[in-house]
């Protein structure tokens, strides 16, 4: 049967080669928010797989190499040779100009940080930096003399050619990083790149993306019976509501109720599936066996470990009972694929290797649908409110595999799970009252394994602390913690302290990533 069809057969595309900049992604990300289909490959990618694209333009990346030293990273021949348009960034220009005959050197003085750009010959790709000439600089190198054809598009104290172009060809360089919100220009320079000089058209919209991969799941599973392992996620729920929108009642669900999910969540995915999505849902509480597996575990890592084995063997008994199946249905992601290094993704970098449902395909011998592998997090949110799903489960923030049992550190059991959920409900419920759960991306409680001394009561009270931990970040590599109003702290610990039994103390995190984690274990 056909692989489910890749959206380059429907859209104009741009492929962004990654020379391994911290960012890249977020280039892609800047793209697509324009309605511009883009994918990305390791610069070395060989050139057939890249050209099979047809991408209308190339984007180049930044990197931390530089280009003069001895095996760096180079500029594939074939991007020259299609003459398509082309965009270098930070290393991505030096590449850039060093390939065309031009030179790069230490620049005097590294450029770290903002800085602001003066525009030294007017063209409408940087027009936006008239108005918004402040941009974001991360390099120690540039480029001292520029190739043949190029002229100097913009400077800046410390870059004199900080940006350059040769109109004629379509190549064009820029030393700053239009991707990151440092840079206010940034998304409508890369908008004008994808539309004005490659001619995207602006098609990569949620409607069309739920209209082209329905039609694409018919034709790949034909007859077949579908599984789908559901964790109460926006990825998996989309997924299946996708899957359930070609295949019908061919599609099985499976929720498996660990025991380790915040309040009121168990019940919830139930009311979306069965009630509200009218979608075949088989539900099991294991909740007994996951707290078995646990007893005594302190170690993060082992009950990582003990969960995700124990998902599999309940779901494996579970699918067992449902009788003929063919196809298993899984949320993998975009950046999931691109930081696995896919089968399909010849070169890459392995990252990490993501196991959506703890190594299940393998096991069980199904063959994948995965429709959401060329998405990215923002992409599925809005392709999930375009399918209708309840706001509750699309703006759900990211919940760590294991649940609730690496936000119990230390031991966990029962008591110390409920004392979590209550002060956790506290949290989610304040910030919704102040309208902060869309504008923070991830919010949770943590019950620290420590006591504290207190008084309660005209008493002594030795109880235990929660850990409050609310931030802010554009792409969950880095993140912020959030400046949440001091009154809004106040109540939120007052509330808990004196509605959640068991807890005397709440302190709030300040620590941002790096260099902590957003999660504590």
């Amino acid at each position: 049967m056909a692989e489910l069809r890749s959206p380059t057969e429907f859209h104009d595309t741009i492929v962004i080669l990654d020379y391994g900049s911290q960012t890249t992604q977020l280039i892609a990300r800047r793209i697509r928010e324009v309605q511009i289909y883009c994918e990305l490959f390791p610069w070395d990618t060989p050139a057939e797989r890249v050209m099979a694209l047809r991408p209308r333009g190339f984007i180049l990346s930044g990197g931390p190499a530089s280009v003069y030293e001895p095996g760096a990273p180079t500029l594939p021949a074939y991007v020259l040779e299609s003459r398509r348009p082309i965009l270098g960034i930070c290393y991505g220009m030096q590449l850039l100009a060093h390939a065309l005959g031009g030179r790069v050197t230490p620049a005097p003085q590294r450029e770290y940080g903002p800085t602001r750009v003066e525009l030294s010959h007017p063209t409408p790709l940087l027009a936006p930096l008239a108005d918004q000439p402040q941009v974001w600089m991360s390099h120690g190198d540039r480029v001292e003399v520029m190739p043949p054809g190029f002229a100097v598009l913009a400077c800046s104290p410390n870059s004199p050619i900080a940006a350059m172009g040769d109109p004629q060809r379509l190549l064009y360089g820029v030393q700053f990083h239009p991707e990151v919100v440092h840079t206010p220009a940034g998304g409508e320079i890369l908008r004008r790149f994808a539309t004005e000089i490659c001619g995207c058209a602006p098609t990569w919209t949620p409607a069309a993306f739920i209209e082209e991969t329905v039609a694409s799941i018919r034709c790949r599973v034909g007859d077949g019976m579908i599984l789908c392992a559901l964790s109460g996620g926006v990825d998996s729920v989309v997924t299946a509501a996708l899957v359930h929108r070609a295949v019908g009642d061919r599609l099985t669900c499976i929720f498996v109720n660990t025991g380790l999910m915040r309040r009121g969540e168990p019940e919830q995915v139930v009311r979306t599936f069965r009630d509200q999505l009218g979608m075949p849902l088989i539900a099991v509480d294991a909740t007994e066996e996951f707290l078995a597996a646990l007893e005594g575990v302190t170690d993060p890592e082992e009950k990582r470990r003990i969960v995700g084995e124990k998902f599999i063997r309940v779901f494996e008994r579970e699918a067992a009972r449902v009788g003929r199946v063919d196809f298993l249905a899984q949320g993998t992601l975009y950046p999931d694929v691109i930081e696995s290094a896919a089968p399909d993704r010849p070169g890459a970098r392995r990252i990490k290797t993501h196991h959506n449902v703890g190594g299940l395909p393998e096991r069980m011998q199904l063959r994948l649908i995965e429709p959401l592998r060329y998405l990215f997090k923002d992409e599925v949110r809005a392709v999930g409110e375009a399918l209708g799903l309840p706001p509750g489960v699309v703006w759900r923030q990211p919940f760590p595999g294991p649940g609730l049992a690496v936000r119990v550190v230390g031991a966990v059991t029962w008591e110390r799970l409920e004392r979590l959920r209550a002060a956790d409900a506290i949290l989610q419920e304040e910030l919704g009252r102040a309208g902060l759960l869309r504008t923070t991306q991830q919010a949770f409680a943590v019950l620290l394994p420590v006591r504290s001394v207190g008084v309660m009561g005209d008493s002594r009270s030795y109880e235990e602390v929660v850990a409050l931990r609310v931030v802010t970040t554009e792409d969950f590599m880095t993140a912020d913690w959030a400046r949440l109003d001091p009154d809004l702290l106040a109540l939120l610990s007052h509330r808990i302290v004196n509605e959640v039994a068991g807890v005397n103390r709440v302190v709030y995190d300040i620590t941002s990533k790096p260099p902590a984690t957003i999660e504590w274990e």
